[in-house]
């Protein structure tokens, strides 16, 4: 039975591909449905992953531990646990408070943003308003320099039919009538 090239293939060493490597263990014994529990696993992003830190943050060992310990080792232990884990908590409450600021300073930002846009587009609207203005002005301005110009020549053209006129007058008044 003889294989295709493309079957081929498909058993070939790549020597280009990187090989990868598994996410660092954060702790052993999280076991989530995926496996151990990721330094990239993220609690925040993952509900699977909250439960299986929450369930799994005594081990088997912790409770061989406790129970060989007196109660008052015990209070104090439970007492440390929950101060960590109160620390935890409040660690996480300043990060998103610093995230909550972030966000209403680029909110902010975003608004003055906007802000300079529209008067950016205003004053680019008020330009292009100018020129058109501006090319009205110019041809009421090239059809008054025409009207004067042709009412030059007409004024030209009256005062030397006003001087032909008058001299035809004062000839016509140095003859003597008949």
């Amino acid at each position: 039975m003889a294989f295709s090239s493309s079957q081929n293939n498909n058993y070939a060493i790549n020597l280009n591909v990187v090989p990868s490597t598994a996410p660092e263990v954060w702790r052993p014994y999280f076991l989530s449905p995926n496996g151990p529990v990721t330094v990239i696993d993220s609690v925040m992003l993952s509900g699977t992953i909250a439960t299986t830190v929450a369930v799994d943050l005594l081990t088997p060992e912790d409770g061989r531990v406790l129970a060989g310990r007196t109660d008052t080792q015990t209070i104090n232990d439970s007492m440390a646990f929950t101060i960590q884990c109160v620390a935890s908590v409040s660690n996480m409450g300043r990060r998103l408070h610093v995230k909550n600021h972030e966000v209403r300073a680029l909110c902010s930002q975003i608004t003055i943003l906007q802000r300079l846009l529209k008067n950016k587009k205003k004053v680019g609207e008020l330009k292009e308003e100018n020129k058109r203005l501006k090319n009205l002005v110019d041809s009421y301005a090239n059809d008054l320099v025409a009207r004067s110009t042709k009412q030059g020549k007409t004024t030209t053209e009256l005062q030397k039919q006003y001087e032909r006129l008058l001299f035809e007058v004062k000839e016509l008044a140095s003859h003597p009538i008949p």
